[in-house]
């Protein structure tokens, strides 16, 4: 494994099985799980093997090793026993000598960027800890590596020389990313969070949350209880998936015969964004609902609204988009249109398998729905 000075961190390589250790925890274990001593570690001839384990459940070494390598290729019953020996004997496959003898490192490889000040935002821990979850049944470990916002190339590059995966999880597309490109053009395997938003023609894998249809469903649920002028606050025009998550806003009040003319603002996605984007709103159309492009954006209009000495859900309704933990907490609780996170990892994760097992991908993207959570804004 790389040392710690190398920006990389592995995920999902303790006891605990996927649980995540972050902001110092060390413990990755199970509740109410037996503490393992090193002496616990060792059988009476030395440090635990694949010989031991396999002779303690009785099955043959290649057995192990595809516990180990490929537990799908095993009955369950075989595979708990082997299970067992490996807790019992406290065997730690090898895997530098693994690594060698195969070419693989059962790594998958997951950027991630600095944290953006301004916003309210925490949702990829839902996405990596399923991911961690579904590569740990491959017989995989997720290792994250910092990306640069501005070089992102950067960042693969390093892991490409390395050989430090075998394949990778990119995030957050958008239409002229490099990222794609770059990958593609050094045949590194890899699957996307995101579609192909300006390669119709792109047959990579990938994975995407279809945000047109959550807004349109968050703007009719408003027009549904009786509201007329619903503003709309979204990103940046040279974002796709905040273009998006408009067009179902957009779609939605056509269809319902509903006035957009000066409604739709476009900023750069910060609270501070959301806060002055509402006033400005209340200033020129007095808008009676808020549809927001994310939580972040949501909790700005809502202390926007607070500033003027009106209640979200009761003056002003609004909508956010990701259904964040800040959703769920703040008073009143946020209306917000709830991404599956949890299935787009498991998509990503299906596909990453058929990938690394050289099988076919008769779906290569694969497109999922929101839905709404209507909570006290809405």
């Amino acid at each position: 494994m790389p040392s710690q000075d190398t920006g990389w961190a592995a995920y999902g390589m303790t006891e605990g099985r996927g649980r995540m250790a972050r902001g110092g925890r060390r413990d990755g274990g199970t509740r109410g799980s037996r503490v393992v001593r090193a002496t616990d570690r060792r059988t009476p001839e030395g440090p635990a093997t694949l010989a031991t384990v396999a002779a303690r459940a009785g099955v043959s070494r290649q057995t192990v090793s595809n516990a180990i390598n490929n537990p799908a290729l095993l009955a369950e019953d075989t595979l708990a026993k082997v299970e067992r020996a490996i807790a019992d004997l406290g065997y730690s496959p090898n895997l530098a000598a693994r690594t060698l003898r195969t070419r693989t490192t059962r790594l998958i490889g997951l950027p991630f960027e600095p944290a953006q000040e301004g916003t309210a935002n925490a949702l990829m821990d839902r996405f990596v800890h399923t991911l961690v979850e579904a590569t740990r049944e491959m017989g995989y470990h997720v290792l994250l590596f910092a990306s640069d916002p501005t070089d992102s190339e950067r960042g693969y590059a390093r892991m490409l020389r390395s050989t430090a995966v075998d394949a990778f999880v990119v995030t957050d597309t958008y239409r002229g990313d490099p990222q794609v490109e770059y990958l593609q053009q050094r045949g590194a395997l890899f699957v996307a969070f995101g579609r192909p938003w300006d390669q119709a023609e792109a047959i990579h894998p990938w994975v995407d949350v279809d945000g047109a249809a959550g807004v349109a469903q968050a703007t009719s649920h408003l027009a549904d209880r009786g509201h007329e002028v619903i503003a709309w606050l979204g990103w940046t025009a040279d974002q796709p998936i905040g273009e998006d998550r408009r067009a179902g806003w957009m779609g939605t009040m056509r269809a319902r015969g509903l006035s957009t003319t000066r409604l739709s603002v476009r900023g750069d996605g910060t609270m501070e964004y959301g806060r002055r984007a509402t006033h400005a709103l209340i200033d020129a159309r007095k808008p009676t609902a808020l549809v927001c492009v994310s939580d972040t954006v949501a909790m700005g209009a809502m202390r926007a609204l607070h500033e003027r000495g009106l209640v979200a859900g009761r003056d002003v309704a609004v909508v956010g988009f990701d259904d964040s933990q800040v959703a769920q907490t703040v008073s009143p609780a946020l209306t917000s249109v709830r991404q599956p996170l949890e299935e787009v990892a498991l998509g990503i994760g299906e596909r990453l398998e058929k990938l690394l097992n050289h099988r076919p991908i008769e779906e290569p993207g694969l497109l999922l729905q929101p839905t709404l959570v209507v909570r006290e804004t809405s």
